[in-house]
């Protein structure tokens, strides 16, 4: 229990002033967002957004994997998503490393084999971001009239350049 102390502590102080009681949970603003995982991206305030306003969807290097794909039909058909972006971002650890070397990491710290883990590291990030959107917009499932968009997001300076 200890371990999580300090979490269950700042929980308490955010359920004290708690506003989201009763939300309908749809995104308010229409957007939904496929990015990285990475602890320097704070999706809702880099685009001017707040809880409730957006669906975020969160993986290593920001793909549009089968799963992402999903939760974006869901967001579509049920959550009032009519914008997706899709983001991935600079100096991203899915972009800097080989398979073969984030393996070798994986391996070390984990004191097992982990050749067979597929990681789907990026060697293109324009070109993904670019695959990533066309994967996006020709979804059967999701309409011609969603707007899909991709980017690449500066952690060095905050800003969104957009890719396709």
């Amino acid at each position: 229990m200890a371990d999580f102390e300090d979490l269950l502590a700042a929980n308490e102080l955010f359920a004290d002033n708690f506003a989201l009681a009763g939300f309908d949970g749809v995104a308010h603003a229409g957007v939904a967002m496929v990015t990285c995982m990475d602890s320097r991206i704070d999706p809702l305030a880099m685009i001017g957004l707040e809880p409730g306003d957006a669906k975020i969807l969160r993986n290593p290097g920001g793909r549009v994997t089968d799963h992402a794909l999903v939760a974006l039909v869901l967001g579509v058909t049920l959550l009032k998503v009519r914008r997706i972006m899709v983001v991935e971002h600079t100096r991203c650890a899915m972009a800097t490393a080989t398979e073969a070397q984030l393996h070798e990491q994986i391996s070390a710290s984990a004191g097992l084999d982990a050749s067979w883990l597929s990681l789907g590291v990026i060697t293109d990030q324009k070109s993904t971001v670019k695959a990533d959107v066309q994967k996006v917009r020709s979804h059967p499932l999701i309409g011609g009239d969603i707007k899909v968009g991709g980017f690449l997001y500066d952690v060095e300076t905050g800003l969104l350049n957009q890719v396709v």
